[in-house]
């Protein structure tokens, strides 16, 4: 079945959930006017269906490879690639002074989001420099941003992120690699890096890497790394590609899933780079390039699931088995109740999703045109819930659409079992999900819940304004805010940061629950009451958000009964 992109679900969002307008109106975004929005996604959305879906099976079927150190990869990709570049799509956010169309991150989640639905593996290569462009933008000198932004922006050059090492996983502050002064204000870089996704390819002129190394009056942990950018070829006197660095791809990883997307073991021998920021300051401007991603990421998770959605949709629509309760139906299992039941929990979970990752690029937005700081903390707050949240709907919800073919979800033949392999990794890179859920449960709460409360005030508010027209949706959505309000309380309350860690996982879930049922009541309402969005809206507070009772009990149990098992209990 070919991918058709939710065009009029984006516009639908950015007209009525996320107020779009709002961002359009400052003097930062005053050309993403609502035509120029409506141009952008119709034409994403074209080249998404009829140029990157095509190559979602190809990379699975025929996997990046290694050969002689050189990175071969999928067939066709490069011509997808340069269909992303040519387009604009890799640089939509960047500033119009280096090239860029210096478009709202709002634009740029849609867009990133429907090239995941239709090709995750190569969408990851343009969302990795993304996030490189905007690290660069912040963080670079002007020296740096003049020769490397107009190439990774225009797409001749890709970028790639590199923390992880073999033993400095998570925690990256126990990484060994090493950067050393040269005498020319160059750095030589020296470690081996892992899991470097798009480590190299063979359709950009250059990889230009972000690497978190140590200088040598670095203290230990994170306080002593610093950032440098190590291009695989070194920028001529002209700004071009090179002599070749001391860099190279040991390995390609095997995986589970993401065939098409080659992750790399890369080493460096006193690869030349250059200091991006402050002497041992790099954790700060990777963040910028990590909280860029984490977004991007929790995008990949929702894109796979409206994948899958519609893969099992079309099947459900079908396939004839079995005697349906229906005789004025189809009689295909989309009669049956249980896989009616699925396919609602998709569609429902998808909105939910996509509006608050939506809400937490509006969010990115309004910061970066005011200033303000409550914009800051309410983009903050959002990220790990947006990241979270949105990987685990895109695994949950393949898992479902391969439930919902029967036997022949488990038949790779029909496609339905890559969604769920490809998405796997989402809720495992770029922080895992439950770093996502400790850092919402403490550090997002350093202010005193005050970006927490302020969003729940804003879904009280909204169902107050319900309860004459929706009163039976807004009831539900009331009360469930206010349990949640109290579950933030016990987490401010508890000084042992370890007991709101015990709970974060089902903290963050549930606020995200609690979420979704105010952005499905807020479409309900711009609806007018009645018509198929109110009904997915009662589908989603009736049968999915009360599960927010058992997360959030789940979440205010605090540590003691974990560490109450010992080792030999685990082992019994």
């Amino acid at each position: 079945m070919p991918y058709r992109a939710p065009v009029e679900e984006y516009q639908f969002l950015f007209d009525h959930i996320v107020d779009l307008a709002q961002v359009v109106a400052t003097d930062r975004f005053a050309e993403a006017t609502p035509d120029v929005t409506a141009a952008i996604l119709s034409e994403a959305g074209r080249m998404c269906e009829e140029v990157l879906y095509p190559l979602q099976r190809k990379g699975d079927l025929h996997p990046a490879r290694l050969e002689n150190g050189v990175v071969r990869t999928s067939p066709g990709y490069a011509e997808g690639y340069r269909a992303i570049a040519d387009g604009g799509w890799v640089s939509i956010s960047a500033h119009p002074d280096h090239g860029g169309m210096g478009l709202p991150m709002t634009v740029t989640a849609a867009v990133n989001e429907m090239m995941s639905s239709a090709c995750l593996s190569l969408q990851l290569n343009p969302l990795m420099t993304q996030g490189q462009i905007e690290a660069l933008e912040h963080h670079a000198s002007d020296e740096l941003r003049a020769v490397y932004l107009p190439k990774l922006v225009s797409g001749e050059w890709s970028g790639t992120m590199n923390l992880t090492e073999p033993q400095a996983g998570s925690d990256v502050g126990a990484l060994r690699s090493k950067a050393e002064a040269d005498a020319d204000g160059t750095y030589a870089i020296t470690g081996q890096k892992i899991y470097i996704s798009w480590g190299d390819n063979d359709f950009t002129e250059n990889v230009c890497h972000l690497v978190l190394a140590r200088l040598p009056d670095g203290v230990q942990g994170t306080k002593g790394i610093s950032l440098f950018l190590v291009p695989k070829f070194i920028p001529d006197e002209s700004g071009n590609p090179g002599k070749q660095n001391s860099l190279k791809v040991v390995s390609l990883e095997h995986k589970m899933g993401l065939h098409g997307s080659p992750t790399a073991v890369m080493q460096y021998d006193r690869a030349t780079g250059w200091l991006v920021g402050k002497p041992h300051d790099g954790m700060r401007a990777m963040f910028t390039m990590m909280n860029n991603a984490r977004l991007g990421v929790g995008g990949q998770g929702i894109g796979v699931a409206e994948g899958a959605y519609q893969h099992a949709l079309a099947y459900a629509m079908d396939r004839k088995q079995g005697r349906t309760p229906s005789e004025a139906g189809t009689g295909s299992i989309i009669e049956h109740a249980d896989v009616r039941r699925m396919l609602a929990t998709m569609k429902a979970d998808i909105f939910a999703a996509r509006a608050i990752a939506l809400a937490c690029a509006q969010a990115i937005d309004m910061q970066t045109s005011t200033g303000k700081a409550h914009w800051s903390s309410r983009a903050a707050f959002l990220t790990p819930i947006a990241k979270a949240f949105g990987t685990d709907t895109g695994i949950a919800m393949a898992e479902m659409g391969v439930q919902v073919h029967g036997g022949m979800g488990f038949i790779e033949e029909t496609g339905a079992a890559q969604y769920y392999r490809d998405v796997r990794v989402t809720a495992i890179y770029e922080g895992t999900n439950g770093i996502q859920a400790m850092d919402l449960a403490a550090r997002k709460l350093m202010d005193g819940g005050e970006a927490a409360h302020a969003i729940l005030d804003e879904i009280e508010a909204q169902a107050e304004t319900a309860r004459s027209s929706l009163p039976g949706l807004a009831e539900p959505v009331w009360q469930a805010s206010e349990t949640l309000r109290e579950t933030v309380e016990w987490m401010l309350g508890q000084k042992d940061l370890n007991h709101r860690f015990a709970g974060a996982a089902p903290f963050l879930r549930g606020f995200a629950r609690v979420l979704g049922a105010h952005f499905h009541l807020k479409a309900a309402l711009a609806e007018g009451g009645d018509g198929p969005r109110t009904r997915l809206a009662r589908f989603y507070i009736m049968r999915l958000l009360p599960e927010h009772a058992g997360l959030l009990a789940h979440a205010a149990q605090g540590a003691d009964d974990l560490y109450a098992l010992t080792a030999e209990d685990f082992a019994a």
